[in-house]
């Protein structure tokens, strides 16, 4: 059984109450155990994860960046997928579930379990990811 660390970016409470049930559901079903920690935003999920890496088998990376109307849409979106995808190259199993929607009508979609369920397929990536790292070594 596996140990997996959420971490979320909670800024929209009602949409990452929706992106949190997917994913849990998912460890769940999965038969493994997770825990849940917040950060003040998504750019800082990429040191949150950093932070806990030798605590935990996997993480699952939540938030949603809603574009607004300045650059920081962008410079948010961006570095906290490049901070991510900089864990994973060093050999984290994680699974991406943060959202970066033009208006909260498409993050909720996405984030709905039972819509498009983004919460949940973070989860279930950052199992394969962890399935992977343990075939490879």
């Amino acid at each position: 059984m596996a140990h997996i660390l959420i971490v979320e970016a909670r800024f929209y409470d009602h949409l990452n109450d929706l992106l949190l049930e997917g994913a849990r559901a998912a460890i769940a079903a999965a038969g493994h155990s997770c825990e849940t920690i917040t950060v003040p935003g998504a750019l800082e999920v990429p040191g949150a994860i950093a932070l806990a890496a030798d605590r935990y088998d996997a993480f699952v990376a939540l938030g949603v960046v809603i574009r607004g109307e300045t650059y920081h849409f962008e410079i948010v979106a961006g570095e906290s997928a490049r901070g991510i995808m900089a864990l994973t190259m060093d050999g984290l199993a994680i699974g991406n579930g943060i959202l970066t929607t033009e208006n909260e009508a498409q993050a909720l979609t996405r984030a709905r379990p039972d819509e498009k369920n983004k919460g949940g397929e973070a989860a279930k990536a950052a199992l394969a990811m962890l399935a992977l790292r343990e075939r490879f070594g």
